[in-house]
């Protein structure tokens, strides 16, 4: 059985903004110019990667029984020059917080995440983006 996911996108009126609706309920605003008010198409897609990979990560971890206290996920991408300006290169870095959290666990989670569990990093990757990693450890 499939898991089916949708989302509605709906023009405000205004230049070119827009609400979007997902499946879930959740609401938020776009742009096609990224700003204070509303992300662009292109930002919420590195969301959704370092989202995706976050949600893994924090999981995997915790099975690991890894004193964590708190991730985040920072992503950045590159868009090739000519349109369809697609991502060619990205790169995430995990920060890791949380003492005596082993490196070897953080690698293993990342590893995971990267070859079989994020949906959206392999979407990523099997468009040609190239994908690097990396993570740092913060204690406290």
């Amino acid at each position: 059985m499939s898991d089916k996911k949708t989302a509605r996108i709906i023009w405000t009126g205004t230049e070119l903004a827009f609400r979007g609706v997902l499946g879930s309920g959740y609401e938020f605003d776009l742009s096609s110019q990224a700003s204070a008010a509303a992300g662009s198409p292109m930002e919420f897609f590195l969301a959704a990667v370092a989202g995706c990979t976050a949600v893994d990560v924090v999981s995997t971890l915790r099975k690991m029984r890894q004193p964590l206290a708190g991730l985040v996920v920072e992503i950045s991408g590159t868009r090739a020059d000519e349109h369809p300006r697609v991502y060619t290169e990205a790169s995430i870095v995990y920060v890791v917080r949380g003492e005596l959290v082993e490196p070897q666990a953080i690698e293993r989670a990342i590893k995971l995440s990267k070859e079989k569990y994020c949906s959206a990093s392999a979407m990523f990757e099997r468009a040609g983006v190239v994908l690097h990693t990396d993570y740092r450890i913060e204690e406290g």
